[in-house]
């Protein structure tokens, strides 16, 4: 927290992936003002999402500092839970996320069709955060549909170029900029485990790209924070 603050990071999202997660990050972001939840079943812990666990993820999206569902979606990559499992956990995320009038943040891997198939069939009032924005072969449905394209700090890679061209053809008003720590840490620490602090190097990148100085950058940023989710409040 200290280090973040150093690096000037205002905001920080704490993402639940399972119920005791979930809960952790309630607790994390009801302790510290700069900090905020997002709860949800990650699609790897799919098939802990029983009745009872998604209950409680109800229950703590209730909650004002949560912020979004999420993070849900599919991961078709790692498979780690069966892929109709995944399906029906994402779509009752969605559930809940319109009930609780909560955006929601959604994780995509080699699962792309499939999640905007079912984002167009269960969510098209709902504000979509896309997380580590990956989804270079669909930008153009992306933009279409209004999503906010969150990019973390492998897009200051080198074998990254389309990550950087999505960035520099999306709208100013849909881009947001993350770390998914502990993991992805940018250039030039690569390999090394992320922190929120390091969230800094992703934005140098990115300002350069989008020709933008980097305090307009951050403003800009700040401004689709507030409106991706609206129960954020942010200190001056």
């Amino acid at each position: 927290m200290s280090a973040a603050r150093a690096a000037g990071v205002g905001a920080i999202v704490q993402s639940g992936t399972d119920v005791a997660s979930s809960r952790l990050a309630v607790r994390l972001a009801e302790s510290y003002d700069d900090v905020w939840a997002t709860v949800g079943f990650h699609p790897h812990d799919a098939t802990e999402a029983d009745e009872q666990g998604l209950a409680a993820i109800e229950e703590l999206a209730q909650s004002r500092v949560v912020i979004a569902l999420g993070e849900t979606g599919l991961d078709f990559y790692r498979d780690h839970s069966p892929r109709d499992r995944q399906e029906q956990t994402f779509v009752r995320h969605l559930e809940i996320a319109r009930a609780a009038d909560l955006p929601v943040v959604v994780h995509t891997r080699e699962a792309e069709t499939r999640t905007f198939e079912l984002l167009a069939a269960h969510a098209p009032d709902l504000t979509v955060v896309l997380h580590c924005f990956s989804a270079v072969d669909h930008v153009d449905l992306v933009l279409e549909r209004g999503y906010y394209l969150s990019f973390a700090g492998n897009v200051t890679y080198k074998n990254a170029p389309r990550l950087r061209a999505a960035a520099a053809a999306a709208p100013r008003d849909r881009i947001l900029v993350e770390t998914d720590a502990p993991y992805l840490a940018p250039e030039p620490l690569r390999g090394r485990p992320n922190s929120p602090a390091l969230v800094a190097h992703t934005y140098r990148l990115l300002a350069q790209e989008l020709g933008l100085p980097l305090d307009e950058l951050a403003d800009l940023v700040v401004e689709n924070l507030a409106r991706a989710y609206p129960r954020i409040e942010l200190g001056e």
